[in-house]
């Protein structure tokens, strides 16, 4: 009798947990949205119609700063770029001198593609810094287009650039 109930018992509790596995949320999700269905950066880029790829991320949400170099040191980024992308061998990426745009969308496809294939699909130069060599395309490093984002929100978490040109410098007018 014991024996028999101890089973029912442990059949209804996994059935029970198995329940609750199902209907629990995997995480807390955060203050910002990610993306919905995680890809590649590059497949991100290649269906995203240009102009359309924003940060989901704040630079005022600490987790995901956090979280965003830790990924920035992982993917190496900090070898050309320095440890809080105030530049090394390569450009600062804190500084307000955007090479070819400093809002999301350039930017992301600049990390994931590099800066040769960006060029390739209309991209030009709208500034200049001191550049030993093209940016690499690194959208198969990075593992997911969330880790990209994150890793771009702390980048303009380092920020110290003009505040005007946090997301881009603005336009100058002709014969200025």
């Amino acid at each position: 009798m014991f024996k028999s109930t101890c089973c029912v018992a442990a059949v209804a509790l996994v059935a029970a947990s198995a329940t609750v596995a199902q209907t629990a949320p995997v995480s807390t999700p955060s203050k910002s949205a990610a993306p919905t269905v995680a890809s590649k950066p590059v497949q991100r880029a290649d269906s995203t119609p240009q102009g359309q790829l924003k940060n989901p991320y704040s630079v005022n949400d600490a987790a995901i700063v956090a979280s965003g170099a830790k990924l920035y040191q992982g993917a190496a980024c900090s070898g050309c770029h320095g440890g809080t992308g105030g530049g090394g061998i390569c450009p600062p990426l804190t500084d307000g001198v955007w090479i070819y745009g400093g809002d999301d969308d350039t930017l992301f496809r600049l990390v994931a593609y590099g800066s040769q294939t960006l060029q390739s699909k209309g991209y030009s130069r709208k500034a200049q810094e001191n550049v030993v060599a093209p940016m690499p395309a690194m959208g198969e490093v990075v593992a997911t287009d969330d880790d990209l984002w994150r890793i771009l929100t702390f980048i303009r978490a380092q920020y110290h650039g003009p505040a005007e040109c946090k997301f881009g410098c603005p336009a100058k007018a002709d014969g200025q």
